[in-house]
């Protein structure tokens, strides 16, 4: 057991955390997500929440939707399942390793009709809105952030072993810098969400709130609109303790105002 782990929980969540960390080390039958898909594809229905929460354009039907940072490709294959006919997915993963295995879902799983409409790439998402040209180029954008997944920590004895506070710090900086690079690639009007599978406020709520802090009327909170989990300040956040067994998933979602320079 590590101290400094069981010590930041317990402070997080009091004397809910006992109950959390049993359910967090529950091993759980996954969701089987087949819609307008080949063949299904396994995965926690938090995730599917999350991906089903961004908002596709409907009025804009040759829109560009981004999942910043798709591998393994559940949530990628989740949008694409809603995609009208003339719009398209770019599923982008920096990892090389983790982009081969994104592809391969998408090949597997995906019609053919479906996966014409998706691309994959690899930029560094969070060094994409560095690019003015690419300021504004989608409009729908899923970001789920690399995060301290405590639910796979804990039942990895040297993962947990190696965890001091430090970790949850230095994961929401390279969150915060992922959210507001996909704020500038989005479009006025357009739908932005921010998902990670952490138990701490400082990777969900405290990433969200320097949305604000630093694009102030820019934009503005759209909650999501699934009932599962519970409020928080800026968002939902999905707990197995209390949402039958689904989840960890915290969700934010945004738009951006229709407001010329917005970008």
């Amino acid at each position: 057991m590590n101290e400094a782990f069981e010590f930041y929980y317990s402070a997080l969540y009091g004397d809910r955390w006992e109950g959390l960390r049993k359910n967090l080390l529950e091993d759980r039958p996954a969701y089987a997500f087949s819609q307008g898909l080949r063949l299904p594809y396994f995965l926690d229905y938090a995730s599917v929440l999350a991906a089903r929460s961004l908002r596709l354009a409907p009025a804009e039907p040759a829109f560009t939707a981004l999942d910043a940072c798709a591998a393994p490709g559940g949530k990628s294959l989740v949008i694409a399942s809603a995609l009208p006919a003339e719009a398209r997915l770019l599923a982008n993963e920096f990892s090389a390793d983790r982009r081969r295995r994104l592809s391969e879902v998408l090949d597997k799983h995906l019609t053919r009709e479906k996966r014409e409409q998706v691309r994959v790439s690899g930029f560094d998402a969070a060094a994409q809105g560095g690019r003015k040209g690419e300021h504004g180029r989608f409009a729908a954008i899923l970001l789920d952030a690399p995060c301290s997944a405590e639910a796979h920590i804990l039942k990895d004895g040297r993962a947990l072993s190696a965890w001091t506070p430090a970790r949850p710090r230095f994961l929401a900086r390279r969150q915060w810098a992922l959210l507001s690079s996909a704020f500038l690639l989005l479009s006025p009007c357009g739908s932005l969400v921010y998902a990670t599978c952490a138990l701490s406020a400082e990777e969900n709520d405290g990433v969200a709130r320097r949305l604000f802090e630093k694009y102030g009327g820019l934009a503005f909170l759209d909650p999501p609109d699934f009932s599962e989990g519970e409020k928080t300040e800026f968002g939902r956040i999905i707990l197995p303790d209390n949402s039958g067994g689904i989840g960890p998933m915290y969700v934010a979602r945004f738009r951006k105002t229709p407001v010329n320079g917005a970008d």
